[in-house]
């Protein structure tokens, strides 16, 4: 299946128009009529847009992707976890290096 069989099956199964999606998702009716007829590609952003105006979500493969860049988390969740990450990295360097010598050749 193609990008334009999916948008027109997503489109189709929420019962919208090309005119009312293009409301939904910002873009006009026939833009939206060239993707479904294969005649434009549109981009991973607009892709992404017009799936999330017909209520889906993007998905490659088995693995959905989260396009919100959160994971569902809080940004004080996120931070905690940034910070908990940072204490586990050492806070000085050691004093000497410690470092295999080679044989000169």
């Amino acid at each position: 299946m193609d990008v334009g069989q999916i948008l027109r099956t997503c489109r189709v199964q929420r019962g919208l128009s090309l005119r009312e999606l293009g409301v939904r998702a910002s873009t006009s009716h026939s833009t939206l009529a060239a993707y479904e007829a294969g005649r434009k590609v549109p981009g991973a952003d607009t892709l992404v847009r017009i799936l999330r105006a017909t209520g889906h979500d993007l998905v490659i493969g088995s693995v959905a992707i989260d396009l919100t860049g959160d994971g569902g988390r809080s940004r004080g969740e996120q931070l905690e976890e940034v910070l908990a990450l940072a204490d586990q990295l050492p806070r000085r360097h050691a004093p000497t290096l410690d470092a295999p010598i080679f044989p000169a050749p």
